[in-house]
């Protein structure tokens, strides 16, 4: 018997580090016949801590949310053979996983991430080989073309041009650079790969080292994904030991090797030249375009950058045939593409779908739908220089095109769900207020238009509007935008700008009625209590600043000089004797 504990970070977070430590204690005092091993992330963060048993005929049987101090148990009666529907996945969970097409994610979940062989096992390194025995330079760049490969960190770029144009760049060393540098609130598509299948983006830049000439590569990785960058050097060090990194690759004469720069978070170092910027050891800011990367890239050299999520793709794609992976998707934006589903959804966690889905398909079909069966208002697609998608045209499909024209942009693959209970106009104040932190401060249309636009909006939601707001937003918004060096200032209004599109009769009452429609923006609500307030006392004794008045069995009063509007009233009480107007 195999046992397979998922530990990546969602599941070390959720306590599958316990379920293991406790699982690792007990087997050689229980004497048990059982191989111990660990998983990264299958993309079912909800269902944390999972465990999976393989039977000696390779059977497997998936227990989810297992508690550290029952694991020993539901693995003895396993040893027994007796029947344990516990902690047994359900049947609606396994069903969403199977409407997903896993291509990037194929092995997260599946293999152990720290053990080269069973990358193998599963055709690693295969794709690397087929290139350097089977296909020339120009061969690769065109499987690329035919494949429909646009690049998954956000912009949606041909890879196969960007590959072309360093490719055709005479000047050497080139460098190959992958952008892990993932900083979007509520994206951790690229984080899993790193943790549960780093095999993957090795061979994926190998591939693509050798498409267009480059001896040296670099992963960039935020400093705050320490399990993926202590995964990573584990399967570089396994990767150079077994000749798949080095000098004369499998004696091709190729030679290519790959190191890890950790970066300090800085979101703007998402933006390729700024992302050089800080490999030179310069502070992270970009800079104009012309001369590209592929051109002039890290130390003037020509480089070529993509992010973890494309080059994941890349060996499956020369596997398998361009033809194959253009087979998923649409007409401009082919194959598959990994979302990361948080907020109010049920089923939080990382899907893989084709390209060309329903909004409303992944939320609820693979979902589950939202959280409490509130109603869908919103979703927020691209990150923090996305758009919201309102409930009423969530049958938009998620490519490229269709997600432009609604306002919104595809980003990394973020997709932040909200329900009825959330403000809008508080959602777009949230988001610019990270864009404005992260600013590198070049532009001044982007260091002082994204400060002067959040000045406006955290006055709208403490209740102190005014109008020609809306207007004035809009205004700046446009500025911003066209006076932006980067994707960072160019892309920070769009949260705002969609709201308005969107919402806009949300704006309008926080500004002209003083209210919020959502009731959730604390300075313009107020909390009171009903005639039918039996006088039990909960609220008084939950209120953190004595605000709440009167006798047991006799109408409370709330003092509104006093309330904070925290709502421990509100949820402690339950005879729904507490209003909020």
């Amino acid at each position: 018997m195999k046992v397979v504990v998922g530990l990546g970070s969602c599941g070390i977070a959720a306590g599958a580090r316990k379920v293991y430590e406790e699982l690792e204690n007990q087997v050689s005092n229980l004497g048990m016949d059982i191989d111990l091993e660990i998983t990264g992330c299958v993309g079912m963060c909800h269902l944390e801590p999972i465990v999976d048993i393989y039977d000696d005929e390779g059977r497997m049987e998936r227990f989810v949310k297992v508690s550290g101090d029952k694991v020993v148990g539901l693995i003895e009666k396993k040893l027994a053979k007796e029947d344990d529907n516990t902690y047994r996945i359900s049947s609606v969970d396994e069903e969403a996983l199977l409407k997903q097409v896993r291509i990037a994610i194929e092995n997260c979940g599946i293999i152990n991430p720290e053990r080269l062989e069973e990358y193998i096992e599963k055709d690693g390194y295969k794709a690397l080989e087929k290139c350097l025995k089977e296909l020339s330079q120009k061969d690769v760049v065109e499987e690329i073309r035919d494949s429909g490969l646009r690049g998954r960190g956000g912009a949606g770029f041909p890879t196969w041009f960007k590959w072309n144009a360093a490719l055709q760049e005479k000047n050497t060393p080139k460098f190959m650079v992958c952008n892990a540098d993932e900083g979007d609130p509520g994206a951790f598509m690229d984080r899993s790969i790193l943790e549960g299948d780093p095999h993957r983006l090795l061979e994926g830049m190998a591939i693509g080292a050798y498409a267009i000439g480059a001896e040296e590569g670099i992963i960039y990785v935020r400093a705050e994904y320490p399990l993926a960058i202590k995964r990573l050097d584990i399967a570089i060090k396994q990767a150079r030991q077994a000749g798949y990194l080095g000098n004369d690759i499998m004696g091709t004469g190729f030679n290519f090797d790959i190191r890890i720069k950790a970066g300090a978070g800085a979101f703007v170092c998402g933006e390729e030249t700024a992302l050089i910027a800080s490999l030179e050891g310069e502070r992270g800011m970009p800079r104009l375009k012309p001369p590209f990367p592929a051109q002039k890239g890290f130390w003037g050299q020509p480089t070529n950058i993509n992010n973890v999520e494309t080059f994941a793709n890349v060996p499956w794609i020369i596997r398998k045939g361009g033809d194959a992976f253009a087979a998923y998707g649409t007409a401009q934006s082919k194959g598959t593409k990994v979302f990361a589903l948080t907020g109010k959804i049920k089923k939080g966690g990382l899907v893989e779908v084709p390209m060309g889905m329903p909004i409303k398909d992944i939320i609820y079909g693979i979902g589950g739908g939202i959280l409490n069966d509130k109603e869908f208002k919103a979703v927020q697609m691209g990150g923090p220089s996305g758009g919201c998608i309102p409930a009423h045209i969530s049958d938009t499909t998620v490519d490229y095109e269709s997600l432009g024209k609604v306002g919104a942009i595809m980003g990394s693959g973020g997709m932040v769900v909200m329900d009825e209970s959330t403000c809008m106009v508080e959602m777009a104040r949230f988001f610019l207020d990270f864009t404005r932190k992260e600013s590198c401060g070049k532009c001044i249309h982007c260091r002082l238009g994204t400060k002067r636009m959040l000045e406006i909006l955290e006055r709208i939601v403490k209740g102190d509007g005014r109008e020609g707001d809306i207007e004035l937003l809009e205004s700046l918004a446009v500025e911003v935008k066209d006076g932006s060096l980067c994707g960072l200032g160019q892309t920070a209004p769009n949260p705002v700008l969609s709201t308005i599109r969107y919402f806009r009769n949300e704006y309008e009452a926080h500004i002209f009625d003083k209210k919020c429609p959502s009731k959730s923006c604390k300075a313009l609500i107020t909390y009171e209590i009903k005639d039918n307030c039996i006088g039990c006392g909960m609220c008084k004794r939950s209120c953190p600043v004595e605000a709440i008045t009167g006798e047991p069995k006799l109408l409370h009063e709330i003092d509104q000089d006093i309330c904070i509007q925290c709502g421990k009233c509100y949820e402690v009480c339950k005879f729904d004797a507490i209003t909020i107007s």
